[in-house]
């Protein structure tokens, strides 16, 4: 194998933080991209004309693109300019978002989703490549505390910042795509200067294209199949046999084929990692938590405790600040004495008693005490999002650090869309059974389908319906806790490991050196 590379790998203090400015700008506004628009979604349809069934889409088709593009942006790290791909993907956000703006019918709209989730997918995956290159694993627990924290605020933010531009009247919803394009564009002109990355060209490499069509489009079918499920078709039908087949059947042909290609975009040799397994595991389990709770935690302020879209964001703010806090001084202390299990485990029991504390909510229970329960939550979240990928990238060679990363990305994303649509569905029959014993045939038959508007009904049905809200989404954690309880156990497995003391790119540089 011929190779190229600079040979100056070492960076200094003062390029990291410049560097991770215009990463954490990146990551914030992609995140970003996939909430915005939620409290907007019912302005945006009904001006475009378009119909109930679209109001899933604009918001799937940016995570479909997303999610199963992760691991060819992965793959594409270890074979190219970094610094080069992480600008293509940021440009591609910019020109998804314009497009998303100027749009004058659903069509247009849905298209540009797709191409902000390419850009999107490339920029979560490939920051925190970028940023394992740079700093070694006993420096990253500090930055990976932030990335944590930008996670999390551009999650939970966004329907904040989606319903107050959506009730300014002179901005109004198609600010939600073009909020982030300065920051975007800031973001690469910030990495231009800032990034200097060595260039590692392996010039009898080829990029494992029917893979990478095998896995993204067995993850595309699973996706749709659950985003549709119990809504277009009952869970149990024909159309989830045949889905959820066709699915299982590519993604077993993407595996069969990523283990006899030269160079496969997810290399079957890193799942042998009992650290990348367990970490691959609890990561996707984490993504059913976060994501089940900030979806539907927004709707359970407006519809049991009457909060408007923009009271219902400001709510949010409590999981915010337990992410935020525990993130970052995990991050420090991990820095600071090297050890990191302790903060996974404690994470895992934290994140399972937020989620039992939340499925105790009524439309009785106080502000306050939801915004306790919610902190519970995202401290537990926060201590184990980003140190899990740390985790993962101390044992792994280094040639292997990209696929790592993008699988561990991509499966996070994939149990939080997963998760967001079975934890709907349970949500949505349970409302309908619940309608249907309070009001009968009369209210039963929608309400598990067309979300109320409360201010046209009387109040004592308007205290039924919050109720009702309130039990079904009580249920959703209680259903998503044993979810956590799994992740718990996959990090106690884990086995902790001295943390690397030199960076991605100079252990690269050792590898190569060595294999010569």
């Amino acid at each position: 194998m011929s190779t190229e590379a600079e040979v100056t790998p070492v960076h200094s203090k003062r390029d990291v933080v410049q560097a991770m400015w215009g990463l954490m700008m990146g990551m914030f506004v992609a995140i970003l991209a996939g909430t915005v628009v939620s409290n907007a979604l019912p302005r945006i349809v009904a001006e475009l004309q378009g119909s109930q069934s679209v109001f899933a889409w604009i918001v799937t088709t940016e995570l479909l693109a997303m999610t199963a593009t992760v691991p060819l942006w992965g793959k594409l790290a270890d074979l190219y300019s970094r610094k080069l791909l992480i600008q293509a993907s940021l440009s591609l956000f910019v020109v998804g978002s314009l497009i998303a703006g100027f749009s004058q019918n659903i069509e247009m709209l849905i298209v540009s989703r797709v191409v902000q989730g390419l850009g999107a997918g490339g920029v979560t995956a490939l920051a925190t490549i970028v940023m394992a290159a740079m700093i070694p694993p006993r420096e990253l627990g500090k930055y990976s505390g932030l990335f944590g924290a930008v996670f999390g605020v551009g999650t939970v933010a966004g329907p904040l910042i989606g319903g107050v531009l959506v009730d300014t009247s002179w901005l109004g919803w198609r600010w939600c795509f073009f909020i982030g394009i300065p920051f975007t564009l800031a973001a690469i002109f910030i990495l231009q200067r800032t990034l200097n990355l060595p260039v590692v060209r392996k010039e009898d490499t080829k990029i494992d294209y029917l893979g990478a069509f095998l896995i993204v489009s067995g993850v595309s079918t699973l996706l749709i199949w659950s985003s549709l499920a119990g809504q277009k078709f009952e869970w149990a039908s024909g159309w989830t046999a045949g889905l959820v087949s066709l699915g299982v059947l590519l993604l077993v042909a993407a595996v069969r084929v990523e283990a006899t290609a030269h160079d496969p975009i997810v290399p079957l040799s890193i799942f042998r990692n009992r650290t990348v397994s367990l970490t691959t595991i609890a990561s996707a389990l984490v993504g059913v938590a976060m994501f089940g709770g900030t979806v539907f935690l927004s709707q359970y302020f407006q519809l049991s405790l009457g909060k408007t879209p923009t009271q219902a964001g400001l709510l949010g703010l409590p999981l915010i600040f337990g992410l935020l806090i525990s993130s970052t001084v995990a991050g420090q202390l991990i820095t600071k004495f090297g050890k990191w299990k302790a903060f996974l485990v404690s994470g895992g029991v934290i994140m399972v008693g937020g989620m039992l504390l939340l499925s105790t909510i009524t439309a009785q229970t106080t502000v306050f005490m939801v915004s306790v329960h919610m902190f519970v939550l995202g401290v537990g979240v926060g201590l184990l999002m980003q140190n899990l990928v740390l985790a993962a990238q101390n044992d792994v060679p280094a040639r292997d650090l990209g696929a790592t990363t993008s699988t561990l990305t991509f499966f996070r994303s994939l149990g939080g869309a997963i998760g967001v649509s079975a934890l709907g569905a349970v949500l949505a029959n349970k409302v309908s059974s619940l309608a249907a014993e309070k009001f009968g045939d009369m209210g039963g038959g929608s309400a598990g389908h067309q979300v109320p508007d409360l201010s046209v009904l009387p109040p004592e049905v308007r205290a039924v319906i919050a109720d009702i809200y309130a039990t079904a989404t009580a249920e959703i954690f209680l259903v998503g806790a044993p979810f956590a309880v799994l992740a718990l156990l996959a990090v106690v497995f884990i086995k902790e490991k001295p943390l690397k003391e030199t960076s991605g790119d100079d252990r690269l540089a050792a590898e190569m050196a060595a294999g010569h």
